[in-house]
């Protein structure tokens, strides 16, 4: 292990032998560090909190810190973070809360960029981008593949769908749905984010569909409910449904709670 002489480490903190820890780095009680992250000056963690391996986390970043949750009492909740992380400066993850799962979740290969806020009892997926200032309410859930554009606020329980993007400066006070882009405070939906699924791979005939659910969802005037039907009869009517990127548009419809943004 790499770890500067300032550096403060609780003895029951766990690091693998391969971390490195830098200077005046503060790590509590209940933290575990997998192999070969990179802890750079300045950084406080606290536990319980599990980070995975190949996680780089910069200067000044706050990690794993008790919930900004009044009712809060001191409960054993806990922050999981996956491999492959970039946690720039001044970010700060919170811990869960036992009024929800009591976990706090980051997926895999994800870009966290400076003064990201991420409150108790998010799930973030995998691939994301959170840029500057984006801030995550309480109980958000964002799913792989979504881009957060700076200075993006959610409201606390949202959903962000697979594949979806904000526009800088974004309120979110509802769901999104996957794959749609929206901007705007508060936001409105400004089409898919068609050049992003191409980059990932998607053909031409999934982005049409994607693009003809859009329009049932945003242009044929029909309530959320009406859309959910027409778009599960399109679905099903497809030969590959089963692979459809439409199945991940329909689950997600399955999990809404505070209807989506129109």
């Amino acid at each position: 292990m790499l770890i500067h002489s300032t550096a403060l480490i609780d003895p029951r903190a766990q690091l693998d032998s391969s971390v490195t820890v830098g200077p005046y780095c503060v790590i509590g009680t209940d933290v575990f560090i997998g192999a070969h992250c990179r802890i750079d000056s300045h950084v406080v963690l606290e536990g319980p909190t599990r980070i995975g391996q190949n996680n780089r986390i910069y200067p000044y970043a706050s990690i794993g810190g008790a919930p900004q949750d009044k009712k809060y009492a001191g409960e054993p909740t806990r922050l999981e973070i996956g491999n492959g992380n970039t946690i720039r400066e001044f970010v700060t993850l919170n811990r869960g809360t036992v009024q929800d799962k009591a976990v706090t979740r980051i997926g895999n290969d994800n870009w966290i960029m400076a003064y990201v806020h991420v409150a108790h009892d998010c799930v973030v997926g995998d691939h994301t981008i959170l840029a500057n200032n984006a801030t995550l309410g309480g109980h958000v859930e964002i799913d792989d593949w979504v881009i957060l554009g700076g200075w993006t606020a959610i409201h606390q329980f949202c959903k962000v769908g697979a594949h979806a993007m904000t526009g800088a400066s974004t309120l979110l006070l509802h769901d999104l749905p996957p794959f749609v882009m929206a901007s705007g405070n508060t936001a409105s939906a400004h089409g898919i984010n068609s050049e992003g699924l191409r980059r990932r791979g998607f053909s031409d005939d999934e982005i049409n569909q994607l693009r003809r659910c859009y329009k049932i969802l945003y242009k044929n005037s029909l309530t959320f409910e009406q859309a959910k039907v027409e778009i599960g009869a399109l679905l099903q009517a497809l030969p590959n449904a089963a692979d459809s990127p439409l199945q991940l548009l329909a689950a997600f419809f399955e999990r809404v709670t505070r209807g989506i943004v129109r």
